[in-house]
């Protein structure tokens, strides 16, 4: 089971991960009430898929943006003027619902708006768990940040469905204006968290710094390149909708869409074991095979439980990786490139999605949905190969001898010496 000690130890943990929690919720309900009202105003396919196009952008920039600031300014106070401007923004999607005549345009300026302000926020995030938890509890503390991902992926659009089909699209803004006054009521309490004393100030000099120290970690890059090519070669959820007509179970749309939240809610319910794995790149190697194996199994498995299982797989390893990934990050960056290192590993999660679904409705113009299903499971698998032989250092990344990972646990207790010493 997972340990719970980062949130029995850490009071700032606990509220980050309780703001966390009622954010979460409200966004994913805002995520099924936007492209549900795109539908109802224009009843076109195309409008509802430029609303993601009109977030790529200022997810790239931003993220980097993002990243540089978690590192010059007090990242609690980032994240607290952030959720203010994500509180704003619920607001005015909440007031264009209740017009007589709610305007398309809101919709695709405030999903941009918000995209920006949510990928500015995200790097101080994700950088501020380390500094809030004990440098032996990092790999809980990542099982905890996944086992609450993925209760709220199944869980909240579920919750927005019933809101927007039942009581109208502002109720359901409505609800995440509200999470994002409780989650700033929660984030208040939190202690502030200065830069380092040598923190350089957010610039273009400080990004490209970010990103020459993680090309120069092998290690790092290994993180980043298999994941995205996992993505990229094996995510296919843009299938889905004609996979579930060739099964012949139109109806089980929605079950295909959760079968990988499912897998990595078993995977973090029964994940305690992975705080105890030394060698995580090794791991992310396996996890992301397995990935693309199981993958490419759904493509020929015979009816819609079997590829509900086999997708439930899939999703399962790809938290494994995912819990793994974050636990390198997390042991082995130092706190003043933490900010940076976070932004660049955003591009990395939310592109290669993009991609991937990209690359599989391409191939499904070729050969169909299951050719595109099964030949990106291998793709995957093969260059999960290539970069594991491409990689050695990544391959034989272990925490126990590490220098990256001994030289931050040592920084830490040296902190967390004078701290008390301080106190």
């Amino acid at each position: 089971m997972p340990d719970l000690g980062p949130l029995r130890d850490s009071r700032d943990y606990r509220l980050l991960t309780a703001s966390g929690v009622v954010t979460m919720f409200g966004t994913f309900i805002t995520v099924v009430a936007v492209p549900y009202q795109m539908k109802e105003l224009t009843g076109s396919p195309l409008a509802v898929g430029l609303v993601s196009l009109a977030e790529f952008v200022p997810m790239v920039v931003c993220g980097l943006w993002g990243g540089a600031i978690a590192d010059a300014l007090d990242r609690r106070k980032v994240i607290l003027l952030s959720e203010l401007g994500l509180a704003f923004t619920s607001a005015m999607l909440t007031v264009n619902a209740l017009l007589p005549d709610p305007q398309v345009w809101v919709l695709y300026v405030v999903g941009a708006l918000s995209t920006a302000i949510g990928s500015l926020q995200r790097p101080s995030a994700e950088s501020l768990t380390p500094q809030v938890v004990r440098h032996d509890q990092l790999g809980a503390a990542a099982v905890l940040q996944s086992l609450r991902w993925n209760v709220g992926a199944i869980v909240a659009p579920a919750l927005g469905g019933l809101l927007v089909t039942s009581f109208g699209t502002a109720t359901a803004y409505a609800a995440d204006t509200l999470s994002f006054v409780v989650s700033l009521l929660l984030l208040w309490r939190i202690a502030a968290r200065p830069p380092a004393e040598e923190a350089a100030p957010a610039s273009l000099r400080s990004l490209v710094e970010g990103v020459r120290y993680a090309v120069g970690r092998r290690d790092l890059m290994g993180t980043y390149l298999v994941d995205i090519a996992a993505m990229v070669f094996a995510m296919s959820t843009a299938l889905f909708p004609f996979l579930a007509d060739q099964l012949g179970a139109s109806k089980a749309l929605g079950l295909l869409y959760s079968a990988g939240a499912v897998g990595g809610l078993v995977a973090t319910l029964t994940g305690g074991w992975t705080s105890r794995v030394h060698r995580q790149g090794l791991g992310v190697i396996l996890a992301a095979a397995v990935w693309g194996t199981a993958v490419a199994l759904a493509a020929v498995a015979p009816s819609v439980w079997l590829v509900f299982a086999c997708l439930a797989l899939a999703g399962a390893a790809d938290m494994i990786s995912g819990i793994f990934r974050m636990t390198i990050w997390n042991q082995t960056i130092p706190d003043e490139l933490r900010g940076r290192l976070a932004g660049i590993e955003l591009l990395s999660y939310a592109s290669g999605p993009m991609l991937g679904n990209a690359r599989a409705g391409l191939m499904a113009g070729w050969g169909g949905a299951r050719f595109s299903l099964g030949a990106g499971g291998l793709l995957c698998v093969a260059a999960v190969a290539a970069l594991a032989a491409a990689l050695p250092g990544f391959r034989r990344y272990d925490a126990r001898t590490d220098e990256h990972a001994l030289a931050e646990k040592a920084r830490r207790e040296e902190r967390q010496v004078t701290e008390a010493g301080t106190a």
